[in-house]
Order: C-alpha cells, then structure tokens, then sequence
C-alpha cells in the first residue's frame, strides 16, 4: 500500500500492446490535433483579421476556439510521446498540472457555450434589445467571467482531487489525468471529501445546462411565433451549429461518466474518453462553419491574401 507522499509518479493507460497499434494511435492522435490546431487557428485568425466578424457570436466563437485548442494541447502531447516511445509514466507535478489545464479548459468552454446561448436567446427573443444587452464591455464581462469561472473551478477541483491520501497505488485507467481516476486511487475513508468533489463538478454541469435547456425552451417558443417559414429556417440555422457543439460536448461526457458499470470496459472507456476530451475540438469548427456563409467567405478571404503576399 502507498499514499501520495510516496508517489513520484503516475502510469497512464498504455493505448496499445503492439509497436504497429502504438505507432496507429500515434498518427491518429497526430492526424486529429492538427485538424484542431488548422480550424480553430483559421477560426481565430479569421474573426481577429475580419473588421465585419467583431460581432459577439464571432467573438464569443473566438473564445470557445481558443478552450478548444488548449484542452486538446493539454491532453494529446503527452499521449503521441507516450505511445511514440512506449512509456506510460507522467510525473506528479506533471499530472496534478494536466489536470488542472484539462479541467480549467472544459469549464471554460461549459461557460462559453452557456454563454453563446445566451447570445442566441437575446439574438431572436429580444433583438430589439441586443445592441444594448450584448455590447462590446457586456460581452468582454461574459468572456472574462466565463473564463474566471473556469479558473476557480480547476484550482478548486485539483487542489481538493490531490489533497486526497491515494492508497491504490499508481496506474491510472486513462490516457490522461482525469479527476474520476484519480478518485478511484484515493483511501476508502475520504469518501465523503470524494462525494464534495463530484459535488461540485455536478453542480456547475447542471447549472449550466439547466439555463441553455431554458433558453432554448424560450427560442423555440419564440421561433415558433414567426410567421414566415422563411424566418422561422434562418432563426433555427443561427441555434443549430450552437446546439450541436453542446449536444457532442454534453451527451459524450456525460455517458462516459454516468454510464452505468455493468456496460463499462477498457475499449469502451477509452473510446467515450476520446469522444469528449479530443474530438470535439477537432469538429466544433467544422460544425460552425458548414452553415456560416459569412465566416466561410471570411476564411477565403483570409487565405487568398495570404497567398497573394507569397
């Protein structure tokens, strides 16, 4: 038996057992992260260069992008070298500090997206308002508090995760440091300190979604209002990207942590963990920019003056 005094370091969960699927793992992690790092960079280049995109959805997109890339810098690095050189270990400090990013960037991006559904809200329930309601210094408190919200979150579910006395040695059934896992290692009498920090993570979570399941309640009731077919398609296609970047973020978490464990194995863990952790930030520019013809002619115009400067 160990406690966290004696643990130096963490094993994470090897990917696979070949060199030939390590190396698979690797190119697919590779393939993956660099899809994210190309659409959300394209995202933020776009919405910072294009003077007709500084509106408060391209803002509070820019955002969320900017979660995006840091949650998949946060946890797929370290997995490519871990199956580049076959080796499982992270260091504590290491691991503490995975963590802290991980959960810091999916807080963010919990509140960003409430907050972009705010946007939506104000946008088709009371647009006669939204220049009022959604100013430059209105959106710029929202971006600041959902980030600050998300700082807080981290620094008070590390800190509470590794107070805890871990008696269950060292091997993490992740690829990455995840609260759950590490819980999993804590001493069986700091139950109760186990039960405050899922306590807390549950309680933003509902929160958050509680308020975009009302909002979108108030939109549909809204949309459903106008008369024309023609208006009720544009005031649905401006919600369907924001609904479908929420629907992958929420249902692919959600399963992972609330299935039940009679279902549960390490293929399928492992799959539900790349499902919400990498992902996601691989798509969610795809899916804002499929419907979006003015941010599609905003990226090409982007890219052409770059070739035209070369």
């Amino acid at each position: 038996m160990s406690n966290s005094s004696s643990i130096s370091h963490f094993l994470l969960l090897a990917l696979a057992d070949t060199r030939q699927l390590q190396l698979l793992h690797f190119c697919l992690f590779l393939s993956i992260s660099l899809a994210a790092l190309l659409g959300n960079g394209l995202i933020i280049s776009a919405v910072a260069c294009g003077q007709h995109l500084h509106t408060p959805m391209f803002f509070f997109l820019l955002n969320l992008a900017l979660t995006d890339l840091g949650s998949i810098c946060t946890t797929v690095p370290k997995a490519m070298h871990n199956s580049l050189w076959d080796t499982r270990e992270i260091s504590y400090s290491g691991c503490a500090a995975q963590l802290f990013m991980f959960v810091f960037f999916l807080g963010s991006e919990l509140a960003l997206l409430t907050v972009m559904c705010y946007d939506r809200y104000v946008s088709i329930c009371k647009p006669l308002h939204y220049g009022t309601l959604l100013g430059s210094r209105a959106c710029a408190h929202m971006a600041a508090a959902a980030w600050a919200s998300g700082l807080l979150n981290a620094l008070l579910l590390t800190a509470n995760t590794f107070s805890l006395p871990l008696c269950q040695g060292n091997a993490l059934g992740q690829f990455f440091c995840e609260i759950p896992q590490i819980l999993k290692l804590s001493c069986s009498h700091s139950s109760l300190r186990k039960l405050g920090v899922l306590a807390v993570s549950a309680c933003l979570a509902f929160g958050c979604l509680f308020f975009m399941v009302f909002s979108y309640v108030q939109i549909f009731r809204a949309v459903l209002r106008i008369s024309s077919e023609q208006g009720r398609h544009k005031a649905f296609s401006t919600c369907l990207p924001h609904l479908a970047v929420v629907s992958l973020f929420l249902s692919t978490a959600a399963f992972a942590h609330l299935k039940p464990p009679s279902i549960s194995s390490p293929s399928l863990d492992l799959a539900l963990s790349v499902l919400y952790s990498v992902v996601p930030p691989a798509l969610n520019p795809l899916i804002y920019s499929l419907r979006n013809q003015e941010f599609k002619a905003a990226v090409w115009r982007l890219m052409t003056e770059c070739f035209q400067k070369h």
